[in-house]
């Protein structure tokens, strides 16, 4: 049993319960939003990869959506070979020059804390003279491929791997962030040690259950966007 299992003392992030109250969560035309009092409280953004292929950006802002994680590359599920997203270099361009914010995130995965630093380089090389306004997000997810390398990784370890790999974002300069679903933040996660980065959560329901506080809020996998021919992550920022 893991300790992100159980609430930490008051006060620091990965403890607190959610500190939103939901019943100021709206929903307009299949999309979320948060708003108190009439006041907008969230922005509305999608993450994308080359899974979606040609993204027509201009088409993508006039839609409503204002920010965009854009996928830097990825480590091979097998191999462990680093390798840049083929659409990186134009959405993160597109996206910025269409007036979208940009985030960046990392498929990971690592299976040491030397290969999350080495991920994090690798990042950052890819970053330069990019205009990033939104966290650079450490994304390791459990996968179900034969011979996976990290199919026998523990939540400690992972912990370690997200926490090195966001250090080493921040001394950068940037905001660095985390990744995750239900599961790897309950039973996975020690989110005690990675509470002073930002927390990304993935959960697919109509109000999210998680205990714990988070800034992003991945709400589908199948939405509908203009601009995107393919179905893409829609996600809510309460920040």
């Amino acid at each position: 049993i893991h300790a992100a299992l159980f609430p930490k003392e008051a006060g620091d992030k990965a403890g607190n319960s959610s500190t939103y109250n939901w019943d100021y969560l709206k929903k307009d035309n299949g999309r979320f939003y948060y708003s108190i009092e009439g006041k907008a409280e969230s922005r509305t953004g999608v993450d994308v990869s080359e899974h979606q292929g040609y993204i027509n950006w201009d088409a993508v802002a006039k839609d409503g959506i204002s920010f965009a994680f854009v996928r830097v590359g990825n480590r091979g599920l097998t191999t462990g070979k680093l390798s840049q997203d083929e659409y990186f270099e134009y959405n993160a361009k597109a996206a910025d020059q269409a007036g979208l914010k940009v985030g960046a995130y990392f498929f990971s995965q690592a299976t040491s804390v030397t290969e999350a630093e080495e991920e994090a380089g690798y990042v950052l090389q890819l970053l330069q003279n990019k205009s990033v306004d939104y966290p650079v997000v450490f994304d390791w997810e459990q996968t179900s491929v034969d011979g996976s390398r990290t199919a026998d990784a523990t939540g400690e370890q992972i912990t370690s791997y997200a926490s090195a790999f966001c250090k080493k974002i921040a001394k950068a300069g940037y905001t660095a962030g985390v990744y995750f679903n239900r599961s790897l933040g309950y039973n996975y996660y020690d989110l005690e040690q990675l509470k002073e980065f930002e927390f990304w959560l993935a959960e697919y329901r109509s109000v999210p259950a998680f205990y714990y506080d988070f800034g992003l809020w991945q709400y589908s996998d199948n939405a509908q966007v203009q601009g995107i021919d393919a179905a893409v992550d829609i996600n809510v920022s309460f920040k």
